[in-house]
């Protein structure tokens, strides 16, 4: 027979909240200085006491809605045992026997349980001889999932963390960008020859796709190797070596009964059938991918815009503008020239107006400009406040579509340019294009090319 790999995942995000996840602490560990956000209790001075954020148990709740998940009925916080230099308690604030979801699925991934703590502080290791702690993320709200131990193969691991990733910024829940640790993802691997479950070895901290596929192939491999070898496997906890590409022992896999768990004391118990979420739920990817394919919009243009919240909220509130502008046409302007002009100004795309966007569509559509006008009105189309409107009635930049004028025009251009009309007439396609680019000129970029080459192509035949 041969080996079956089976793989379960272990996700946590941190949840994008305005305060910590129980003090009043300015959540924002990744722009700050080292310990400006910090206050005596997430730095767990004695006497003080926590209060849980109301709002990031809403966020774990609105994930549970979006994943089919079993919200509970009644929830509470317990205290997590162990000590280590980033854990100022010397316990983590997590949950154990009631965590606030259960069950639910993810790209036909069973999910086990999704649970909400606190974030540990950050180490440093990396400056000289001493290693320093940054106490900003010490009590970040941080959402914790498990999948059931049903993957197996690397790439479907991936393929989830990938749609998880979505998922959690689609909901405006988590930005989730992984090279800041605000979404790390952690493997659970084993490997067997029969349906029962291989020695477990968890992989902690993959903290990119590419690590996530990488480390699993790699243990898969390792595993196998040392099963072929007559080697008894350990379980433990291993880090990844992003140079040298492998994994590495860091300690013995810890079991919970390792951790003391008890409920927090401090922390009423919560009960969850208050939160009401219908009023908060977005459209999710699945259900915008199904309405952007209905309007005919291509798959790739699809995954562009649904792969930022911003971006999708901008396409959303376009296509919702009165009147309403052509889907394909904005979505065809919206993942190349407005996409490129943002990327390249500093700014979010929140930041611009869709409702301009909708009416240079519109425009568009209704031939009142070309696409060179578009293209160049894009760059300072929201900037300024003033509508494409109102800058193409103030520049004189309206197409020019009345077809004797634009004959008299094209007449002109071909008397000027005898050489290149006999080309044309003798079958070279490239001399179309230099009259068309004459009578764009000649008009000032203000004309349809389209209906410049149809009143050439009657001039000359």
């Amino acid at each position: 027979m041969s080996y079956k790999a089976t793989i379960g995942l272990e996700v946590h995000a941190e949840l994008k909240t305005t305060s910590k996840m129980f003090c009043g602490c300015e959540n924002n560990p990744h722009h700050a200085e080292p310990n400006t956000h910090t206050c005596p209790v997430c730095l767990a001075h004695p006497g003080t006491l926590p209060v849980p954020n109301k709002k990031a148990i809403e966020m774990v709740l609105l994930f549970g809605r979006a994943v089919d998940a079993t919200p509970a009925t009644y929830s509470e916080f317990d205290r997590k045992n162990y000590f280590y230099p980033d854990i100022p308690k010397a316990y983590q604030i997590s949950q154990y026997k009631f965590p606030f979801l259960t069950g639910g699925s993810l790209c036909e991934v069973a999910l086990t349980r999704v649970h909400l703590e606190e974030d540990t502080a950050r180490s440093i290791h990396d400056k000289g001889e001493d290693s320093l702690v940054d106490f900003n993320r010490a009590g970040v709200p941080l959402m914790e999932l498990v999948t059931e131990p049903v993957i197996h193969d690397a790439k479907t691991a991936g393929n989830f963390a990938r749609e998880l990733q979505l998922m959690l910024r689609t909901l405006h829940i988590s930005d989730a960008n992984m090279e800041r640790g605000e979404m790390r993802v952690e493997a659970n691997i084993s490997v067997s020859k029969t349906d029962e479950l291989g020695t477990k070895v968890e992989v902690k901290n993959l903290n990119s796709f590419k690590s996530v596929e990488a480390a699993i192939e790699y243990e898969i491999a390792r595993h196998i190797a040392a099963l072929e070898s007559g080697e008894v496997l350990q379980q433990e906890t291993r880090g990844w070596d992003e140079v040298k590409l492998r994994t590495f022992s860091q300690r013995s896999k810890e079991t919970a009964k390792d951790y003391r768990y008890f409920p927090d004391p401090d922390i009423p118990k919560i009960d969850v059938s208050r939160v009401r979420l219908d009023e908060i739920m977005p459209k999710l990817p699945a259900q915008l991918r199904n309405d952007y394919r209905e309007l005919g919009i291509k798959d790739e243009q699809i995954e562009i815009i649904i792969s930022d919240r911003n971006r999708a909220d901008f396409f959303e509130e376009t296509l919702s503008a009165t009147p309403k502008p052509d889907p394909i046409l904005a979505a065809n302007y919206l993942t190349s020239d407005v996409l490129g002009v943002v990327e390249g100004s500093g700014r979010t795309i929140s930041e611009y107006s869709a409702d301009y966007f909708a009416e240079l569509i519109v425009m568009l559509t209704e031939k009142r400009i070309n696409s060179r006008t578009a293209k160049d009105l894009i760059p300072e189309l929201f900037i300024g406040g003033t509508s494409p409107e109102e800058m193409v009635r103030e520049r004189g930049l309206g197409q020019v579509s009345d077809v004797t004028e634009l004959r008299t025009i094209l007449e002109k251009v071909i008397t000027e340019n005898e050489s290149v009309a006999t080309e044309f007439k003798e079958g070279k396609d490239a001399a179309m294009n230099f009259l068309v680019g004459q009578g764009m000129k000649a008009t000032r970029g203000a004309a349809d090319p389209a209906l410049l080459k149809e009143i050439i192509t009657g001039i000359l035949r």
